[in-house]
């Protein structure tokens, strides 16, 4: 079978002809040369307007990188023509295998942008024998295409966290969508700023947004904020990890100054190598920190106090009605409250201060799952860590999208991986 009879079969571009097959060796590297002419009497089309026009000239023969065949790279060779265009006067036709002055194919960079889901980006470069950015560069464009493309119809509950992305206080705002039917990034903002936080409903719009009835977050002022004016309509939801991660770091606050009270009166170090005992579930425990933990609770520290009072808050979770939370609730951050225990105080006041939103939990129970937005956290965190290096706000917003955001791809006759 003729390499032509291949490329005929899942690359066929109208008004064109594959002609010359030729092998090439530069170094030690192959690569394949493969000619491209255009029909007899086609006429080209305008890169400007697209319309097509009368030739005026053909230029010096360009090279397109097409998708390496047998770990040989792939070439298609065309003399490109210009066109005398009534609008656009003298222009450089358009082809449909690349676009503007990028020497890689559509297809290429679509495979190019396949593979860097599964690998890192310098991996990817690496596997092709190809650049970073080329790489950067396809990933980009199935972005762009994707979130041009997208269906943004049909959303109804929506998760908002923030995730640092560069020491010193860099942060992104992420939203997601948690539906049962649909889970993926929609959007990414700079910051974690009312002002940023709002170019999502702007990007959504006023309907789309008016259809919303979910909505998770976390304590953060800005998101609360930006959330009761714009989608007021929405049972607004705390999300449970975070209210339990800042139980946990107040646990960890009281166990390391009372470890340091005890080391300084010269006592029993009983708190050191403490930390996971106190901050895991009794589940999760290994059986050194379990025992460890059985030792612990023997003691009335202020540490073992303040696990106790977290034990006893996850009965909370298990409620059903609204009227019964509540009133565990607010019995709860009155033993609180008189622990004499100030870190789980504040915790205690935190909760008090949010507590219809806190409820809500239990108004959208079954139609919500806030473990979710932990899920594509982790996931975030995942691909941040096969990017590392990345220094730019671009290249990591890129990253997500095109790993998280559940984008379309064009339809194509062939896919390469």
């Amino acid at each position: 079978m003729l390499l032509k009879t291949i490329l005929n079969r899942v690359e066929r571009h109208k008004g064109f002809v594959y002609t010359k097959v030729s092998l090439n060796e530069s170094g030690s590297r192959l690569s394949l040369l493969v000619e491209v002419q255009p029909r007899k009497n086609s006429r080209p089309r305008c890169s400007g307007c697209g319309q097509v026009g009368p030739g005026y000239d053909r230029l010096p023969k360009r090279q397109f990188e097409f998708v390496p065949l047998w770990g040989i790279a792939v070439f298609l060779v065309y003399s490109m023509r210009r066109v005398n265009c009534p609008r656009c006067k003298v222009t450089v036709e358009a082809v449909p295998w690349a676009d503007g002055k990028n020497q890689l194919t559509h297809s290429y960079q679509w495979f190019l942008a396949r593979w860097a889901k599964r690998l890192s980006w310098r991996e990817t470069a690496e596997a092709f024998g190809t650049t970073w950015d080329n790489v950067f560069r396809s990933v980009k464009k199935a972005v762009q295409w994707g979130l041009a493309h997208r269906v943004l119809s049909g959303i109804r509950s929506i998760g908002v966290d923030e995730i640092q992305w560069l020491k010193g206080h860099k942060y992104l705002t992420l939203v997601y969508q948690i539906d049962g039917h649909a889970k993926r990034l929609l959007w990414i903002g700079k910051d974690r700023t009312i002002k940023s936080f709002l170019g999502f409903f702007r990007m959504l719009g006023k309907e789309r947004s008016a259809e919303l009835k979910f909505i998770c977050s976390d304590m953060w002022k800005p998101y609360l904020k930006v959330i009761a004016k714009k989608a007021r309509q929405a049972i607004h939801v705390l999300d449970r990890y975070h209210i339990m991660a800042k139980m946990n770091k107040a646990i960890d606050e009281v166990r390391a100054a009372e470890a340091k009270q005890l080391k300084q009166k010269g006592q029993q170090p009983i708190l050191k190598h403490a930390r996971w005992c106190l901050l895991k579930r009794p589940e999760n425990l290994t059986a050194n920190q379990a025992v460890k933990l059985s030792e612990l609770l023997k003691f009335n520290l202020k540490a073992v106090r303040s696990y106790l009072l977290r034990e006893d808050f996850q009965r909370f979770w298990e409620y059903r009605s609204v009227g019964w939370a509540k009133r565990f609730l607010a019995q709860w951050c009155t033993r609180t409250m008189r622990s004499r225990i100030e870190p789980m105080k504040k915790v205690a006041r935190t909760l008090r201060a949010h507590e219809p939103l806190i409820l809500n939990w239990f108004r959208a129970k079954g139609a919500l799952s806030s473990g979710a937005v932990e899920g594509f956290n982790n996931k975030v965190k995942l691909t941040m860590r096969k990017s590392y290096g990345f220094r730019t706000s671009e290249a990591i917003e890129l990253a997500l999208y095109h790993n998280l955001g559940a984008l379309p791809e064009p339809v194509t006759t062939h896919r390469f991986c």
